[in-house]
């Protein structure tokens, strides 16, 4: 997501993803269309005695609907915050809070594995919202009756952060219900295997939701039942890459310096890519006098016209902003740098901050292959000793 901060709380960035200025226009327009009908809704479920008319006249209805769409992600900030401030208690540091399109995204720098630890988490947030709502009724008996076009607003706020709670509590992992789910079915059994499980109730959650929202020709709901699908995809694939990859080091995955093939910086771009049809490699470390100076792939090689790649060095073209990794990292470390950055190899580093060896992407998803077939990922999903 493209996003860019405009606050922080409890030391926690606050971010809007460019898709949150599309949408709060969108919810602004819906809630102001439909002030009538909330009205209709409200006065008999929370006794508000509103009139209509005022409330759907001239400007009214859209300042209604901006007040209360604003209102509405204030409060989703706020649910972020809950289970923000729970994780930073039991020492999970948060990188950020991202305001987007389908709400809102507190971004954990690391995934809680003690099941009452993350039971704690997930329902921090929907108490936030429950206590938003009870405050917001609640606050409402404090309002003058006349100052309808506020008591509207809060009144929303009241309906619609229990509605968050509660939407956020049914079992569409990786929503917080799904980890809530998560949570209960790793007190007894190893947390892969409970996420597995949580993943598949998400996924079927997510094409039930999907087929209402197609049915009911919403396609809000159908957006977020594309997104818990993808997002339960991802968590169990990284969750089983997680326990494939326990206790593998990155010196136990990369392709040794012994047989890493290097290039000098004075090589030609036309030796360069005959090295590369010889020895069938798209990339490789720029080495000189035993210094990593660079890396050099085909496509920076084919960014030199033909004509010219007996005249081109490496030094020319290659990319010297070179992200490496240390030998003693584990695997799975590297995987997330290569994906994070967009890069197909990384440079190994040892203790002294020279070159010992490189890892790609090819050579972790051979591991992870290997690891899976020598039966290993089925050794790491054993029931382990839970906490009492």
């Amino acid at each position: 997501m493209r996003s860019f901060k405009i606050g922080s709380a409890f030391g926690i960035p606050i971010k809007l993803d460019l898709t949150f200025l599309l949408i709060l226009p969108v919810f602004a327009w819906l809630i102001g269309t439909q002030v009538g009908d909330w009205v209709e809704i409200m006065n008999p479920l929370l006794g508000l005695g509103l009139t209509t008319e005022p409330l759907t006249t001239g400007m009214m209805p859209w300042i209604l609907g901006a007040a209360a769409a604003v209102g509405l992600f204030v409060g989703v900030v706020l649910h972020e915050l809950g289970h923000s401030v729970v994780a930073m208690r039991f020492g999970f540091p948060i990188d950020s809070i991202t305001l987007w399109i389908f709400g809102g995204i507190a971004r954990l720098t690391d995934q809680p594995e003690d099941w009452l630890e993350e039971l704690l988490i997930a329902i921090a947030g929907p108490v936030v919202s429950i206590a938003l709502g009870v405050g917001s009724y609640l606050a409402l008996f404090a309002i003058p009756v006349q100052m309808d076009a506020v008591r509207f607003v809060v009144a929303y706020l009241a309906l619609m952060n229990i509605v968050l709670a509660v939407f956020n509590l049914l079992p569409g992992f990786p929503m917080d219900g799904g980890r809530v789910l998560r949570a209960l079915l790793a007190r007894t059994r190893p947390f892969a295997e409970a996420t597995q499980t949580a993943a598949e109730v998400g996924k079927l959650f997510a094409i039930l939701l999907g087929l209402f929202g197609l049915f009911a020709g919403n396609i809000i709901l159908i957006g977020i039942a594309f997104f818990i699908y993808i997002g339960a995809t991802g968590e169990a694939q990284q969750t089983v890459l997680s326990a494939a990859f326990s206790g593998v080091l990155v010196r136990d995955v990369m392709t040794d310096e012994t047989d890493l093939e290097t290039v000098s910086s004075d090589t030609s771009i036309a030796d360069l890519l005959e090295m590369m049809f010889q020895q069938r490699h798209t990339g490789y470390p720029v080495v000189d006098d035993g210094e990593l100076v660079g890396m050099i792939t085909l496509d920076d090689a084919r960014s030199v016209r033909p004509v010219e790649r007996d005249a081109y060095r490496v030094r020319e073209v290659m990319s010297t902003d070179v992200k490496t990794i240390p030998a003693d990292s584990n695997a799975l470390d590297a995987l997330e740098t290569i994906q994070q950055h967009g890069i197909g190899r990384l440079p190994v580093i040892d203790a002294e901050g020279e070159i010992a060896g490189i890892i790609s992407r090819t050579d972790l998803m051979t591991a992870f292959d290997i690891i899976k077939s020598s039966g290993r990922s089925e050794e790491e999903l054993a029931p382990r000793e839970q906490p009492s």
